[in-house]
């Protein structure tokens, strides 16, 4: 069995970042790193196993996995991890979550990916879904909707029937949609029951109406806007996932207005990510705007 591992940064704290790759890196047989920074960072990739590839003008997630993803096909490896600059993983981590993925699909071959359970690293608190339900449940796993897609360990022998990342989201849900485009092949998504990974989700967090709610840089205003008006209508899109979001929108969009500093710069970037979902302009924002 030979895994690989695919680290997407951007802008990152290097300390974190070197910290991850000097701990993945010992667990797979070849690591990915892809910077989308404007200036490469400054890390020690110094290592057999690892590539590099670095994207001045940030080519966003999405195309940034992909060129990982594509790279560990190359080098014929059987299993693909995706992690975020913002994870925490321990020594284990690697060959455990691939153990979890081999058990899962002795009970399901239909089982392409699975990720931990998420820890917020503001909270220090498991995260757990408000609406999303487990559709099987295992004693060490459980089928879900959609995983994020930081800790996602992926069966790369399936990808060609799933297909890769949709770049023209760039980032704000490219991996739920991933994984709705699996299920609808028929494949399933997992969650290990007893495999946890530190992350953060989020810039910050505020809370409005007794409701606490992440806060990201205004840029992702723009995607989040718009990608929601663009995947409610793909008929694989689960139905809660788009009514929950549509209703939440005008609450995110009083609450950055006007309770969050950059109101300006925050209300510019919702109002074009609108028009452009409503017109189902995707790609990126430079590229629109």
């Amino acid at each position: 069995m030979k895994i690989g591992a695919v680290i997407v940064l951007f802008n990152p704290f290097l300390a974190e970042a070197q910290a991850l790759v000097n701990k993945v890196s010992g667990q797979v047989d070849a690591l990915c790193v892809i910077d989308n920074s404007p200036r490469p960072s400054e890390l020690n990739l110094d290592r057999a196993n690892l590539s590099y590839h670095h994207f001045s003008s940030n080519i966003g997630i999405a195309a940034a996995q992909n060129v990982g993803l594509s790279d560990l096909c190359l080098a014929k490896c059987d299993r693909a991890l995706l992690l975020d600059q913002d994870s925490l993983v321990d020594e284990y981590f690697v060959k455990s979550l691939s153990d979890q993925l081999s058990s899962a699909q002795t009970d399901n071959k239909r089982v392409i990916a699975i990720g931990p359970r998420i820890v917020c690293s503001f909270s220090e608190k498991l995260v757990k879904p408000r609406v999303q339900k487990e559709l099987f449940v295992h004693e060490d796993f459980v089928c879900v909707t959609q995983i994020i897609s930081s800790g996602m360990l992926i069966d790369l022998h399936q990808l060609e029937l799933t297909g890769f990342k949709d770049e023209r989201l760039f980032i704000d849900g490219v991996d739920h949609e991933w994984c709705w485009r699996a299920r609808r092949k028929n494949f399933d998504v997992a969650i290990a029951n007893n495999l946890y990974m530190v992350h953060r989700l989020g810039d910050a967090r505020s809370k409005f109406a007794g409701i606490t709610y992440k806060v990201g840089s205004p840029i992702r205003l723009y995607y989040q806007f718009r990608n929601i008006l663009i995947l409610t209508r793909r008929d694989y899109v689960p139905l809660y996932w788009k009514i929950r979001n549509i209703l939440v929108m005008p609450i995110r969009f009083f609450a950055n207005t006007f309770l969050q500093n950059n109101k300006k710069e925050r209300l510019i970037f919702m109002v074009r990510g609108i028009w452009d979902g409503l017109r189902m302009r995707d790609g990126s924002y430079n590229d629109n705007w």
